[in-house]
């Protein structure tokens, strides 16, 4: 095989401009449509199966970063609590201030909820650390420990952990995947792009402002709706999908104690919640708890929607897919200081589906083997996040409905 040119390599990378695209794939590539303003258009390389096994893979990663620590992960959630607990009490100081004009109060509240919802994102990560048995060698302390942080976030932790666990065993997998599971064309066509009734609603529907409500609606409803209906996930047509009935057809009878566990978890913390209430009136428990908790599932879904969402990553039906292939399709984005405060979920998130039992301490080490192990393979965008959630809205709408090898495509392409 001819050893490929600067701009083929380019071309994979998905760096090249609409000029430089068109002379190398012709007059029918798809280009993003002007109207969104776009530069470039990340195509994605259509790279043959990799060659390498997961076992060259975690041979490649130094050994200590599979090493589980309960000491060093238990000092991450102390950290974690007392940054919660440091900024509840300045900003209840600060409310105080009876002499402090209301718009600076005002800021300084606006500055909470986005920090403390930041902050409390850190301790999901933690709880989902525990959910993939890596906050500590033991699996009943993982197991408490998560189901108590999940549920104090609202989250109904072994519920979670069942899906979860099944959607890093078929990443990327069309029929098997619990994540973002990419509508079909006919699909989109039929139930998410249909004309409702030809009038203003219609042509409303295709513009910017219309893709921002979206975005917003993703953003704020995403979570729940996945909790609650499973959007986004597998169609079980027929049946109402949640992740709080035993019943549900993404549970085995085995899982019947664990589910009615997380629901038990869920209802003692709505208990506490009615009790603060009932003390301190819904007002303060909406400024202090609910309205950080909107920004944790804020930035669960804008994670987790941005490390799978992406013109080069690629999806699978029986005939192509492996663990491998499934595994290596994320991206890894730079979220600044916000790495930190969330542990690196996503900056190092591609290591993570390939092991998902490392501690997440010890994920960056092992991310910088990786890329040399993984080549072409690994999957890193540091475009500013705004812009690459842009980008990933409005481009991965659809994939074809046939097929064993499928990448997102958008109507706003022409083809």
């Amino acid at each position: 095989m001819a050893p490929r040119t600067r701009d083929e390599d380019r071309h994979l990378a998905g760096a090249l401009t609409v000029e430089e695209l068109a002379p190398m794939v012709g007059p029918k590539a798809s280009l993003l449509h002007s109207r969104h303003g776009l530069s470039t258009v990340p195509t994605a390389g259509r790279q043959p199966p990799p060659t390498f096994t997961i076992k060259q893979l975690r041979d490649a990663v130094p050994a200590h970063c599979f090493e589980r620590s309960l000491a060093r992960s238990s000092m991450h959630l102390a950290g974690d609590l007392a940054m919660i607990a440091v900024m509840a009490v300045a900003i209840h100081t600060i409310d105080g201030l009876s002499w402090l004009p209301l718009p600076m109060r005002a800021v300084a509240w606006a500055a909470y909820w986005w920090f403390q919802g930041a902050v409390m994102t850190g301790v999901w990560v933690l709880a989902h650390e525990c959910g993939h048995q890596s906050f500590s060698p033991s699996r009943r302390i993982n197991n408490a420990v998560g189901w108590v942080l999940h549920s104090a976030l609202l989250v109904p932790y072994h519920s979670w952990r069942i899906t979860h666990g099944t959607h890093h065993k078929n990443t990327n997998h069309m029929g098997r995947d619990q994540v973002f599971v990419p509508h079909t064309k006919s699909e989109f066509f039929a139930d998410v792009a249909s004309p409702k009734d030809g009038t203003f609603a219609d042509a409303v529907s295709e513009t910017p402002v219309a893709e921002l409500v979206g975005i917003a609606q993703m953003l704020l409803l995403g979570w729940p709706a996945y909790l609650l209906m499973n959007t986004a996930s597998q169609k079980h047509p027929g049946k109402w999908v949640n992740h709080f009935n035993p019943s549900s057809p993404i549970f085995a009878a085995k899982d019947r104690t664990d589910i009615i566990m997380s629901d038990v978890g869920l209802l003692l913390v709505f208990g506490a919640i009615g009790a603060a209430i009932k003390e301190w009136g819904f007002g303060a428990v909406a400024r202090y708890y609910l309205i950080p908790y909107l920004f944790v599932n804020m930035w669960l879904v804008l994670i987790t929607y941005l490390q799978h969402s992406d013109v080069r990553v690629p999806h699978y039906r029986n005939g192509e897919w492996t663990f491998v292939r499934g595994a290596v399709g994320a991206v890894d984005r730079d979220y600044g200081i916000y790495n930190v405060l969330q542990h690196h979920i996503g900056d190092t998130h591609v290591a993570h589906h390939l092991f998902s039992q490392m501690p997440f301490y010890h994920a960056q080490e092992a991310t910088e083997a990786l890329k040399k192990a993984l080549g072409q393979y690994y999957l890193q965008d540091s475009t500013p996040i705004p812009k690459a959630l842009w980008r990933s809205w409005t481009q991965c709408k659809f994939v074809p409905d046939e097929g064993e090898v499928l990448y997102y495509s958008s109507p706003y392409k022409a083809e």
